[in-house]
C-alpha cells in the first residue's frame, strides 16, 4: 500500500523559505502572488493490506519522526 504525506506549516508559524520564495516571484515578474507557504511530501510504500493498519503505521511515523507536531500539521492519504 501506498501512503502520500503532505506535511505543512501551522498556521501563524514563520515561514522563512515561503517568503523567500514569494519575494523571488516577484522578482521574477509574477505579479498578484499575496502569500507562498512551503511544506514537504513524502511517498511511503508500506507492505500492510489493512487499510486501518497501515493509517496507524503511518500516523506513528508522521508523530515520531516526519513531522515536528509542534509547529507542523500532516495529512495522509492511502491509496
Amino acid at each position: 500500500m501506498k501512503a502520500k504525506v503532505k506535511v505543512t506549516l501551522k498556521h501563524g508559524v514563520l515561514d522563512p523559505q515561503g517568503k523567500a520564495i514569494e519575494g523571488a516571484l516577484g522578482h521574477l515578474g509574477f505579479s498578484g502572488v499575496e502569500q507562498v507557504r512551503q511544506g514537504k511530501y513524502f511517498e511511503i510504500e508500506i507492505a500492510e493490506t489493512d487499510k486501518a493498519k497501515a493509517k496507524e503505521a503511518v500516523k506513528a511515523m508522521c508523530e515520531k519522526l516526519i513531522a515536528n507536531t509542534v509547529i507542523e500539521n500532516y495529512e495522509i492519504e492511502l491509496a
